[in-house]
């Protein structure tokens, strides 16, 4: 018994984002599932799929098709992650990373001549990208930034790090904010082989361990002046590529919920002590319950905030709202299922504890637990308290 849909939500979809999530679901039964637990367990990132991906339509769904995207609406690109990550959350964070903080950006704020240059290639997987806004000493304060570029006439040189980049070991290219040397903070595409651009990779993860961590680090690397970002200043630019990306964190944390949520249901059917079924138990009861209920109202703010979105009315506070909300929700169904599992909880016959572990990473990245309760505190009091 597989429940995924309480309150008859489909009913608010279209026959194409049926049919949506019905390939991409497809697609991760026959590809991601069958070797997600020995990649996770060998921390192995498993990069013949982005191509696969690509293949799909799930890299830059939203990005118009004149452009190599599938130029699909935003209740369509959620479940699109809604579905990868029903696989695993590095799956989902490398085509989220490729569509919202990637595509985007050259999509939104690049030159034609860009957009021409990147984006098809991009969204078949044959090209890899990663963002850097992140650094060592500055996550949740990106405004204090250290890298910086400066004008050298026939070409910028950049200098800096960035830290806990996903895809960076493995990028072709990177979208990297930094400040120039009035202090203001701008995107340049940065691409592989462009001498000084190193890309360390981060070993020794509990999380995502199916996907590609790393540094990107730039010591005096001559950029093009072709490859600055030049519709954008400040940072407005990543906070709207980030606004995209949470958005869409928001749907696929749905995926990684209601999997761990169906194991526990068809475990404790399974299951008998005392000479019956643990779901016959009060207790046990209660935590599907409430299970169920929780990640049915994340399903409605999810879909609401990408009518929202759809509609250009969406709010970067509603967005930190809904990211918050969700990820909470499927990180506490996470471990209220591994509890019904017991033992069985914590092994990786099972997937419950590879997305707990996940999960322990989005409750943190493109925006942390708290500071997302504090955008909404501002939203509320025009007080921030967070400066």
């Amino acid at each position: 018994m597989i429940i995924t849909d309480y309150l008859n939500i489909d009913d608010l979809l279209t026959e194409e984002h049926k049919l949506i999530r019905t390939s991409i679901k497809n697609w991760v039964n026959k590809e991601v599932k069958p070797i997600i637990d020995e990649a996770n367990q060998k921390h192995e990132a498993i990069h013949s799929l982005t191509k696969q991906m690509g293949e799909l339509g799930a890299l830059g769904s939203f990005i118009p098709e004149k452009f190599g995207g599938a130029g699909l609406d935003q209740i369509a690109y959620g479940i699109i992650m809604q579905e990868l990550e029903r696989g695993d959350t590095s799956i989902r964070s490398t085509a989220s990373v490729q569509s919202s903080l990637v595509m985007y950006p050259i999509f939104e704020f690049g030159s034609e001549e860009q957009k021409i240059k990147f984006l098809p290639k991009l969204a078949k997987g044959e090209l890899i990208g990663s963002f850097g806004l992140t650094e060592p000493n500055h996550g949740s304060d990106p405004g204090a930034m250290e890298t910086k570029f400066i004008d050298k006439g026939d070409y910028y040189l950049l200098n800096g790090a960035k830290m806990w980049i996903t895809n960076a070991p493995i990028c072709d290219l990177a979208i990297v904010w930094a400040k120039n040397e009035h202090g203001k903070v701008k995107g340049l595409i940065v691409e592989r082989g462009m001498q000084g651009f190193t890309t360390p990779e981060t070993h020794k993860k509990w999380s995502l361990r199916a996907s590609s961590t790393g540094e990107l680090v730039f010591d005096n690397v001559k950029i093009p002046k072709e490859n600055l970002l030049p519709n954008i200043s400040g940072l407005k630019g990543p906070m709207m590529c980030l606004n995209s990306a949470r958005y869409g964190i928001a749907w696929g944390v749905l995926g990684a919920g209601f999997d761990c949520f169906n194991t526990a249901v068809q475990y404790s059917l399974e299951r008998k002590q005392f000479n019956r079924p643990i779901a016959s138990f009060q207790l046990t009861q209660k935590k599907l319950s409430e299970m169920l209920t929780d990640l049915t109202s994340a399903q409605l703010m999810a879909l609401r905030v990408g009518q929202l979105k759809e509609e250009g009315k969406v709010t970067p506070s509603q967005i930190s709202m809904v990211k918050r909300n969700n990820v909470n929700i499927a990180l506490k169904v996470a471990r209220e299922s591994r509890q019904i599992l017991g033992a069985m909880g914590i092994s990786g016959d099972f997937p419950i504890m590879r997305h707990m572990m996940n999960l322990e990473s989005v409750i943190t990245y493109e925006g942390t637990h708290d500071i997302h309760l504090l955008i909404t505190g501002f939203d509320i009091t025009g007080i921030a308290s967070f400066k």
